[in-house]
């Protein structure tokens, strides 16, 4: 059924004016007595919980950032199966986010190509819809991603990234640095371990007693993602997210004309799905066996979902499925997982 409407209809329409509808069904979803049948369906097995994080996820399966910026679609991302939500990026400062057109499909290759810029309405913002979301009395694990304000010069990242994180981090599960999206000027360059050990250590003070994970870029070598992950464990941060999207275009089914037009962005997505992989097991091997790994990129099915855990992921997310597999995503993905166990 979804995958005919998203043929027939959901392509004519512009993504991000997609995604903006897509929305508020989800928050309709969060609306009781909607939430108390769609969680019937959806719910998890208990056997699927971790704990992880001084956490309990419902399911090891969860929603990556971006795809809800402004706090907006907790409760109804919740109720489809989820069993987090990492909401964000989120900024210090409101800012628009880059000129539109910023978000394209590559249908060929189940991937999307975007170009945001973390647009999001600010932490102060997002700290207070976090309130009401922690009011809720059914609601997944809420991790919150805050990245650098674009207007902010890269060499006052360190205080942008406090400023967030002693907004949010009372009011998060758990709290995310990305340091890792490509559509901020300067961020990536973050992720140099002698910048960014003073800034993990900075936000790690500002955020107190609420879990710390950074959250690292495909495109690294690999001998840098070890030193990404050894130094996460130096500054004894709770974990790492691996990975964000990439800047690679190789080897992509659709058009080289279609890829060009989109421009510059992140891919994410199917074509990811082996990068991700691997970058999911070059830090696993080196980080001790309780530091938390969460996996993301390219995972769309059930058995993607237990091949990254088979790979030494402590939870696993994806988003870009969601365009391609619909609302009852996280449902399917948790039936399977429940067949498969």
């Amino acid at each position: 059924m979804y995958p005919l409407l998203f043929r027939t209809v959901l392509t004519r329409f512009d993504p991000e004016f997609a995604h903006h509808l897509g929305a508020l069904v989800i928050r309709v979803a969060g609306v009781e007595p909607v939430a108390f049948v769609l969680r019937r369906l959806t719910a998890p097995a208990p056997d699927q919980r971790v704990h992880a994080l001084g956490l309990t996820f419902e399911s090891p399966f969860g929603v990556a950032a971006g795809f809800d910026k402004n706090v907006t679609m907790g409760r109804g991302l919740g109720a489809l199966g989820f069993g987090h939500v990492e909401v964000g990026t989120v900024t210090a400062l409101p800012q628009p986010g880059n000129p539109k057109p910023r978000l394209f499909r590559l249908v060929a290759d189940r991937a999307v190509v975007n170009r945001m810029g973390f647009n999001n309405e600010g932490a102060a913002v997002a700290a207070a819809r976090l309130r009401r979301l922690r009011r809720a009395r059914r609601r997944p694990v809420i991790g919150v991603n805050i990245g650098k304000s674009r207007v902010v010069a890269v060499n006052d990242a360190t205080t942008d990234y406090v400023r967030s994180a002693r907004l949010l981090a009372p009011l998060a599960d758990y709290l995310v640095v990305n340091v890792s999206s490509p559509n901020t000027p300067g961020l990536r360059g973050l992720q140099a371990v002698e910048t960014l050990r003073p800034l993990l250590t900075a936000v790690k003070d500002a955020a107190g007693d609420t879990p710390l994970l950074v959250k690292i870029a495909p495109d690294l070598a690999d001998d840098e993602v070890q030193q990404i992950a050894r130094l996460a464990v130096d500054t004894e941060l709770s974990g790492l997210i691996a990975t964000n999207t990439t800047i690679e275009r190789a080897g992509l089914r659709t058009p080289a004309a279609t890829v060009e037009a989109a421009g510059a962005g992140g891919l994410s997505g199917a074509p990811l799905k082996q990068r991700s992989l691997d970058v999911l097991r070059l830090v696993r091997a080196a980080v001790p066996a309780e530091f938390v790994v969460i996996s993301a990129g390219g995972v769309e099915t059930a058995d993607d979902v237990r091949e990254r855990i088979d790979a030494g992921a402590t939870l696993v997310q994806g988003y870009t499925g969601f365009l391609y597999r619909g609302p009852l995503w996280a449902r399917q993905i948790n039936r399977g997982l429940a067949r498969g166990r």
